[in-house]
This record gives structure tokens, C-alpha cells and sequence, in this order.
């Protein structure tokens, strides 16, 4: 079955899975397989006044729709390209009074866009709302309460002029947005702003080593380059080579977890069991769990005891971060990190941890070459670990590229500059504003690393120069989040 733009893939069903999405024709890694947008979105109520509402970019300075005073957008273009999703919006909460929740605005939107199109195929999707799984039948307690709060919540809130659905339908919808709600991220992709539904995209099954990755695209919306207008979509990415009749799977969590772990919080978040072959044979859960070899291996009581500490670390650093005490984080790591170096092995997943951690707030602090052997540490562990092109690892690669750069380790920060890139025009594709950044970078370390292999002298003359004139680029603030995972839970 295909439709609009979505002729290289078909709609299938899976034993014991249900739906699935099959490749129908090569893809190499790299390849967008599909671009979608929205069926509908909406920015998280928290960044309300500082995304723009239609492409979900952060911006310095943002103008406020006149009528609802809610709503905010980039320029005119992004409020123009808004205004058929905006207008029963903008109306109905000039009469409520104020706006509801992200989960309300996301159902009315959605609502709303069934009452002008109607619920069935809508261009361009391989599925109907309707058809979308909503597993309200395996919600516990609490999450069944929570949906009759939303229902009444967005009883209130739905115009009596709009038309009237059934409360079985409704919460149908609500259904959807728990298990099927896409997160969103900024231009950077560092956080999450929003969240979106995102039919095509739903169809696509979980594997903990997936052959495609998903990166949302914020689009572009500047009127003088029309040419290259873009509207907001996510983009389904090849990470392998695939062949026509391939199952195309993404991965809901982060790999960097065990695969008990990885198999409870599918569970709890998407109510099913993963049977990938990365759960059913535990694979690199040995690697995760390593400990210290040689002579003297560590008891496993001590071990046992090292992994509790880093437990018990973690949540203090998670604290004490929370509240913006930096150097205090500092602390727990590097007392953590005498503890674990003699007992864990290099890519113990508690050891890999607390180096992620304690590089990016170093870097924060500009303590730069003590982050950078941090960093170097991380990702000689992830890079044993991830899928060679996952977008996580690309990241965390830039990252310590960039702090290797800014610890003068020319040779080495260019190195891992150049590996990122590399990983990043697979998962992200060469014109997504973060890969741009890293070829910015990635030419600027260039040249600087010839400067330095002609006169290494003179390289640090001029480097020294160059920072006393130039207050030194700081870091991004870290974020108490992990990185953006693929479908938004509500907490």
C-alpha cells in the first residue's frame, strides 16, 4: 500500500507485532526513505513563548499572536503558515480564557483538522487516525485517571460551535498522543521542545539495532530563499544498506542501557515485549557490565558495591545539578571515578556515566583538558558499544571534539570533529543546521591543525592571542535532560 510521496515503502503486518512498515526498493545509509510531516503538533507548555509555534526553532525574539496573546512565531511567514492549524485554536482560548496543556492543544488540534479533512486517509499517510493504536485497554490505574482528567480537561476547553465527538473517540485520540507522540526538538537537536503525531513514522517497529534512524527537521521558512522553503517534517534515514522487502525498524530508547532495562521500559511505555536479537541474546550486556581484568579482578562483592556507589552518585549529581551547583558535580564525579577506575572496565555503562557527565559540565566550567580526557575516555567506550551510525554516538563525538578544540588538542579535536561528521551526514543528512555547524568546524580545525603542523610554536602564539582578545566561546549550560528520546511519553 502506497500513497503521495510514500512510494518506497509499504504498510504490512508483522507476526505478533502487528503493523510494520517493508522497504520496496535498495536504500543505501544516509538515504531519507521518507519525509512527513506533521499530522499535527505543538510546543511544550513550559517553552510556550520562547519556540516558534510553526517550525519549533528557538529564537531570540519572537512575535506574539495579537488576538489569543499565546501563540508566538518566528516572522510573518512562520504566523502565515501557521494560521490554518492556529485559527479555532487562537479562537477557542480567547474564549476559555486562557491556554490548556500540550496534551489538550495537541488532541483540539487534531480534532480540528478531522472536522475540516475528515478522519480518513489523509494525503500522503499509509494510515488513518483512526486505525492508529491507542492501547488504552493496557492502562494501569493511574494512566486511566490521568485520560479522564485529559477528557475533561478538553471537554471544557473544545468550542460547542466545533464539531462533537464521542467520548470513546476522544479518548481514542488521547490514546494516540501517549504511545504515538514524537518528540520535537530545537534547530540544535539538544532538547526537546514539542511533541507531534506523525502517522507514517507510527508504523515503523522498534529494534534495539534498528536499520533506520529518525531526525526531525525544523524546516526553512525564509521567504527571500523560496527556492529552498522547506515545511517542518521528520525524515526516516538508512543507517545500513537495506534491500527491497526489509522490515524498516527505528529504535524507541537509547541503546545505552541493558537490555533488561531497555525490554522493562518498552514495556512500560509501549506495552510490549522486544524480542530483537539484541535483547533475546543479551548482546553487549557483557561489554556494559565489564569489570576491571588482569591479575587482580575484582570480587564480585566489591564490584556489587562500586555499582551501587554509582547508583547512589548519580541521583546526588542529578540533585545537586537540578539546582545549578556545577562545581559541586565536579566533586561527586571525580570521588566517583577513584572508586570505579580499579574495579570497572572501560565501557561499563556506571563508569561511562559518570565521564559523559563529568566532561560536559567541566566544559561548562571551561576546565576544559581535564573534560577533554573525560570526553576521549566516553567516547572510546560508546564507540565499542553504539551502532557505528547512531545519532548519539554522533553527538557525543561532536561534543568532544569540539571540547578537545577548546582544550588546544588541535590534533585530536579534529580528529573526532571529522568522525562526527562523518556519522552525522548519515543520521542527520548535510543539510541539517547541526551538521553545517560541524563542517564549519570542521574546516576551521583544518586549518588550524596545518598552522600547528607547520609552526607548532607559532600556533600557540597565535591561539594564546587570540583567546585573550576573544572572550572564549562558553559552553551550552548542561541540561538536567538526557538527550531527546524518539516518542514522547507523557511523565
Amino acid at each position: 500500500m502506497t500513497k503521495g510521496g510514500m512510494e518506497s515503502v509499504e504498510v504490512f503486518t508483522t507476526e505478533g507485532k502487528g503493523r510494520g512498515l517493508k522497504a520496496q526498493k535498495e536504500f543505501l545509509p544516509g538515504d531519507v526513505i521518507f519525509a512527513e510531516p506533521a499530522y499535527a503538533a505543538v510546543v511544550f507548555d513550559s517553552l510556550t513563548h520562547v519556540i516558534c509555534h510553526t517550525c519549533f526553532k528557538r529564537q531570540e525574539r519572537l512575535h506574539r499572536c495579537g488576538q489569543c496573546k499565546f501563540a508566538y512565531y518566528c516572522d510573518r511567514t512562520c504566523q502565515r503558515a501557521a494560521w490554518l492549524n492556529h485559527k479555532n485554536e487562537c479562537s477557542a482560548i480567547k474564549r476559555h480564557g486562557k491556554a490548556p496543556t500540550e496534551n489538550i492543544r495537541l488532541a483540539a488540534r487534531i480534532l480540528w483538522k478531522i472536522e475540516r479533512e475528515g478522519s480518513g486517509l489523509s494525503e500522503g499517510c499509509l494510515v488513518s487516525i483512526d486505525e492508529l493504536q491507542n492501547h488504552v485497554d493496557s492502562f494501569g490505574e493511574e494512566e486511566k485517571k490521568e485520560l479522564r482528567t485529559d477528557v475533561e480537561s478538553f471537554l471544557e476547553f473544545w468550542p460547542p460551535q466545533s464539531q462533537q465527538f464521542g467520548m470513546q473517540f476522544i479518548s481514542h485520540i488521547f490514546g494516540v498522543i501517549s504511545c504515538n507522540g514524537f518528540t520535537l526538538s530545537d534547530q540544535r537537536g539538544l532538547q526537546a521542545v514539542g511533541v507531534g503525531i506523525f502517522p507514517n513514522l507510527c508504523q515503523a517497529n522498534h529494534d534495539c539495532w534498528p536499520n533506520c534512524t529518525v531526525v526531525f527537521n525544523n524546516g526553512n521558512h525564509e521567504a527571500v530563499r523560496s527556492m529552498f522553503h522547506t515545511q517542518m517534517r521528520i525524515e526516516l534515514r538508512a543507517l545500513t544498506k537495506i534491500s527491497p522487502g526489509d522490515e524498516l525498524t527505528v529504535s524507541y530508547v537509547d541503546f545505552l542501557n541493558l537490555s533488561e532495562e531497555r525490554r522493562k521500559q518498552l514495556k512500560k511505555q509501549y506495552y510490549f515485549d522486544c524480542t530483537c536479537e539484541h535483547c533475546k541474546k543479551q548482546l553487549k550486556d557483557d561489554l556494559m557490565l565489564a569489570v576491571k581484568a588482569g591479575e587482580s579482578k575484582p570480587s564480585a562483592d566489591t564490584v556489587k558495591e562500586v555499582i551501587q556507589l554509582s547508583k547512589d552518585t548519580l541521583e546526588k549529581i542529578n540533585k545537586a545539578r537540578m539546582e545549578g551547583h556545577y562545581h559541586e558535580v565536579v566533586k561527586l564525579c571525580r570521588d566517583c571515578l577513584k572508586k570505579q577506575e580499579p574495579v570497572l572496565g572501560d565501557t561499563n555503562i556506571y563508569l561511562l556515566r559518570i565521564l559523559s557527565i563529568a566532561s560536559e559540565v567541566l566544559s561548562y566550567l571551561q576546565m576544559f583538558e581535564e573534560a577533554a580526557d573525560y570526553a576521549k575516555r566516553m567516547v572510546d567506550g560508546y564507540l565499542k558499544i553504539y551502532h557505528p551510525n547512531n545519532a548519539q554516538l554522533g553527538m557525543a563525538v561532536m561534543r568532544a571534539g569540539v571540547t578537545h578544540w577548546h582544550a588546544g588538542l588541535i590534533e585530536a579535536g579534529h580528529g573526532l570533529i571529522c568522525k562526527a561528521y562523518a556519522i552525522l551526514l548519515i543520521t542527520h543528512g548535510p543539510s541539517h543546521p547541526i551538521t553545517k555547524d560541524l563542517e564549519v568546524m570542521r574546516v576551521q580545525t583544518e586549518m588550524e591543525l596545518r598552522m600547528f603542523q607547520q609552526n607548532e610554536f607559532m600556533y600557540y602564539k597565535m591561539r594564546e592571542a587570540a583567546l585573550k582578545n576573544q572572550k572564549i566561546q562558553v559552553m551550552p549550560e548542561p541540561s538536567n535532560e538526557n538527550a531527546p528520546s524518539l516518542f514522547h511519553k507523557k511523565e
